[in-house]
């Protein structure tokens, strides 16, 4: 498993105004996009490409375009939603599936609720979306879905990330699978709730609301 830290003065200036808790939804929501897009950039740096014959106005040339099968953006349930459009807009031809996941807050256990993906992925570079990697529960069951599925290239692009949460995803996925995790940070732990330190708070309640 590789883990690629995004060292830029515009991921570590949209973060800090993420980090604030004065910062309102609909800011956040927005800084959420940009980041992602920063994130997408490096994620989507190993994205598979095809020659292709092209004319200019002025002669015949060669250029790269996305390879087939297109990739597959997976968004985790709810708070995943909020990184789609940052994805997608740099691959906007990629189909998007849906994994519907929820922690248990005592046990911090992820349970699978929905999902909507094609049963072969086989072939199919798989970039998963979640805003945090904290215990590691939810992006360890979402990568081992895929892998059942057939997929063997996995990116998981998180806003931030925590050691423990790193150290469970690669003991979970061992050398099953090509897994990288593209994050804008690595902060310092987690706390007794399970989570990151310093962080951010609950990014699902901070893009949509407190839903009861």
């Amino acid at each position: 498993m590789r883990t690629q830290i995004i060292e830029h003065p515009l991921v570590a200036h949209k973060l800090t105004l993420l980090r604030d808790r004065n910062t309102p939804s609909p800011v956040f929501r927005q800084l959420v996009d940009e980041l992602v897009t920063l994130l997408a950039y490096e994620a989507t740096r190993d994205v598979a490409v095809r020659e292709i014959d092209v004319v200019t106005p002025v002669a015949p040339t060669k250029g790269l375009s996305l390879a087939y099968p297109r990739p597959i953006l997976v968004p985790i349930l709810r708070a995943g939603l909020g990184m789609l459009e940052g994805m997608s807009k740099l691959l906007p031809t990629a189909e998007i599936g849906f994994l519907g996941m929820k922690r248990d807050e005592t046990t911090l256990e992820a349970h699978t609720y929905a999902n909507r993906l094609p049963d072969d992925l086989s072939g199919r570079q798989c970039y998963v979306v979640d805003p945090m990697l904290a215990t590691g529960h939810t992006l360890i069951d979402a990568v081992n879905y895929l892998l059942e599925r057939g997929a063997r290239d996995v990116t998981c692009v998180c806003l931030l990330a925590a050691p423990e949460g790193l150290r469970n995803l690669e003991e979970a996925v061992g050398d099953r699978a090509d897994v990288t995790i593209v994050s804008a940070a690595l902060d310092e732990r987690l706390n007794e709730n399970g989570y990151i330190v310093p962080g951010l708070g609950d990014a699902g309640d901070r893009l949509y609301g407190i839903v009861d």
